[in-house]
């Protein structure tokens, strides 16, 4: 996502991180019980995986997250109005991408004389699973966090 980011700044497009909560907890990244250490785990987050967009705390109590759905890890887009154009319940580099470069050309076929109307649409996208990163994740959180995956997903 961060080379998304970077791929479409020049064509006004703004990207945040909205930082929640830790989907498993463990010993090393606990449940969050405060601000000051929710900051703390989103500067760890950055630093551990290298995020360079912007990244913003959801409320202690993840009043964001709720409001924009509760999935573990969504991507939204908004237009200018602020009207969601894109929602997707997991973040996936090249489904956004696509997203991205539809939209941006919708003011070209306007200029070449299309009469647009909005509709809506749903489609099926896939992504990438990165198991071993998932598991190094859970890993870095602690055994607690392990062993809880371990036990709600046997096969995992």
């Amino acid at each position: 996502m961060n080379k998304v980011a970077v791929d479409f700044e020049n064509s006004d497009i703004g990207s945040v991180f909205i930082y929640t909560h830790e989907a498993h907890p463990g010993e090393n990244y606990p449940h969050l019980t405060s601000m000051d250490q929710k900051f703390r785990h989103a500067e760890a987050l950055r630093d551990v995986y290298g995020v360079t967009r912007r990244i913003l705390l959801d409320a202690l109590n993840g009043a964001c997250h709720r409001h924009f759905g509760s999935m573990p890890n969504m991507t939204w887009i908004f237009n200018r109005s602020g009207i969601p154009v894109y929602k997707s319940d997991w973040s996936d580099s090249h489904s956004v991408r696509n997203a991205l470069e539809y939209y941006l050309e919708i003011p070209n076929r306007r200029k070449a004389g299309e009469r647009l109307a909005p509709f809506h649409v749903e489609r099926l996208d896939y992504r990438n699973q990165e198991r071993e990163l998932f598991y190094e994740s859970l890993e870095r959180n602690g055994p607690k966090a392990v062993a809880e995956f371990q036990k709600a997903f046997p096969s995992g």
